[in-house]
């Protein structure tokens, strides 16, 4: 029949397309040439095919039947040969296959493989199988083809990059349609009446193996489906238009064979595209959290190298305090006025590093979340008035005025840590002397709704901008012109303090109507009464 004819020149000129396009890109290769192996023998099968179907006598169409079955013995051969090569497998036991196949192939042309051709459905002349024909199906087919199978079917379930999964999905998708098709010619061998139109799905076979072998990225689904479509489009149009009865059908049936492949290079291109920014944006996502998990274990060894660092200081800072305290109280005796005056800044120094070292302690503890906090029930008026006047001092040192302003309540009750509610006030109260070159500070502390217990400390100092206020409670967080009024700050006392109060069940934040107009920092506690 015509149509089975064509059907075998195109499988034909497929398999020596992709037999001569792999071999040019790299002769040398072992796969490489192998695979042009495997697609001379498929060639000689699909050109005997098509003779056989165009034949117009019995001895005719015996002659190219034979030379059909004598091509197809050694088909499953060379396909397991570079299937085991592609995989890396043994192939010592491939010089007794072609060696088997030869032997059997010389018997192509006796009645042990194809005995005769008769009618059979609509072909005038389909062959009968001879023993021998039968025995090299049950041998290539059953054996060596569903061990290959087998064998690239284990791969694929053990790959785990995409690559590989994808090329071994076109090998599989390929070696199916194609032996799968091909087989499809079996059973009227055996007076079976089932058309062979699976036939045509051997060009498959030649065009997915090879491709997995030339392309070099995106084995993806949906990219193997897009093409696996396309092709199988493009092969059925082409099959109309070899089929055409007028010129001018045929020339229809060209065009439009040509703008469905044109159509179809567009929609696989657009397909390549998603996939490539799909696996650039995993790729992407993959890095992000390996780097994400390397600074988390950075940020756990800096906050330890931080907490041992500190607790290093602390010790010979307190001896410094303490020796330059008894030198300015006299302890080692009268010493001059300038030795006192550089023991006090010794002492003031010490202190202020004091500070910052206990400043990066809490850090350590909030980031490892070791802080821990001891809750009793005190009066927050009196505790925020206590730690105004041990500050005091530093005020009046500052030019400034410092008020107290409690509300007619007469206790202000809250279950806090009183020692970090304390550090939190005085964090609040020395900030405001820090950024208030004149005028005064004025603490209060009140109760605007029941349950709650405030404290605010206002200053008439530099004020806060917006973006300053976005970042205030930040690490390490400065306003831009910070240093003009306050050159030691670190930007970590607010950061703490907010971290306590939150770290207590409340809350610290800021208000300010800009620059120069000053500042109120606020804290609430839940209250008891």
């Amino acid at each position: 029949m015509e149509i089975f004819a064509i059907s075998g020149i195109i499988n034909a000129v497929v398999a020596v397309s992709f037999g001569v396009l792999v071999l040019t890109k790299n002769w040398k290769g072992t796969e490489q040439r192998l695979f042009f192996l495997l697609t001379f023998f498929l060639a000689i099968w699909g050109f005997c095919y098509s003779q056989w179907q165009l034949s117009v006598t019995e001895e005719e169409a015996l002659f190219w039947v034979r030379a059909l079955s004598g091509a197809s013995v050694f088909i499953p051969v060379s396909f397991l040969d570079w299937i085991l090569a592609t995989l890396g497998k043994s192939r010592k036991l491939i010089p007794v296959f072609y060696l088997a196949a030869l032997i059997a192939a010389s018997f192509s042309y006796t009645s042990l493989m194809v005995p005769s051709v008769g009618p059979e459905l609509n072909f005038p002349y389909w062959p009968k199988a001879g023993i021998l024909y039968t025995f090299c199906i049950f041998v290539a087919y059953a054996g060596m083809v569903l061990y290959a199978v087998s064998a690239i079917t284990s791969s694929f379930l053990k790959a785990r990059d995409s690559r590989t999964r994808g090329r071994l999905l076109y090998i599989l998708a390929g070696a199916i349609l194609g032996f799968g098709g091909g087989a499809t010619n079996f059973p009227l061998w055996y007076g079976i009446p089932i058309p062979p139109y699976g036939t045509f799905l051997v060009a498959a076979f030649p065009f997915l193996l090879g491709y997995s072998i030339i392309r070099h990225r995106l084995f993806d689904l949906k990219t193997i489906a897009a093409e696996i479509l396309t092709f199988f489009i493009l092969i059925i149009l082409l099959v109309q238009t070899v089929l055409a009865n007028t010129l001018s059908e045929f020339i229809l049936r060209s065009v439009f064979l040509i703008s469905v492949a044109v159509l179809g290079v567009l929609l696989t291109r657009s397909v390549y595209k998603e996939v490539e920014a799909r696996e650039e944006i995993e790729k992407l996502a993959r890095d992000l959290e390996v780097a994400n998990k390397k600074l988390k274990e950075l940020d756990q060894l800096k906050s330890e190298f931080l907490s041992f660092a500190t607790h290093q200081l602390r010790s010979p800072l307190s001896a410094i305090k303490g020796y330059a305290s008894l030198v300015i109280e006299g302890s080692y005796g009268i010493i001059s006025p300038s030795a006192k005056e550089a023991s006090q800044r010794i002492f003031e120094s010490a202190q202020g590093l004091t500070k910052i070292v206990e400043d990066f302690l809490n850090i350590s503890r909030i980031e490892q979340g070791k802080m821990k906090y001891e809750f009793a029930e005190a009066d927050v008026a009196i505790l925020t008035k206590e730690v105004g006047e041990e500050l005091r001092p530093n005020v009046e040192k500052a030019g400034l005025n410092m008020s107290f302003v409690i509300d007619g309540k007469k206790s202000y009750i809250a279950r806090v840590d009183i020692g970090k509610t304390r550090q939190i006030v005085g964090n609040l109260i020395d900030n405001a002397i820090k950024y208030t070159k004149v005028g005064s500070i004025s603490v209060s502390v009140k109760s605007p709704v029941t349950g709650l217990v405030r404290i605010e400390v206002k200053d008439t100092g530099v004020g806060i901008d917006p973006e300053t206020m976005e970042r205030l409670f930040q690490k390490f967080s400065r306003a831009s012109d910070a240093n003009a009024s306050n050159t030691s700050g670190t930007g970590l006392g607010l950061y703490v303090a907010k971290e306590m109060a939150t770290g207590q069940g409340g809350r610290l934040w800021a208000e300010s109507d800009g620059k120069g107009k000053g500042s109120t920092f606020i804290v609430e506690f839940p209250g008891l009464s």
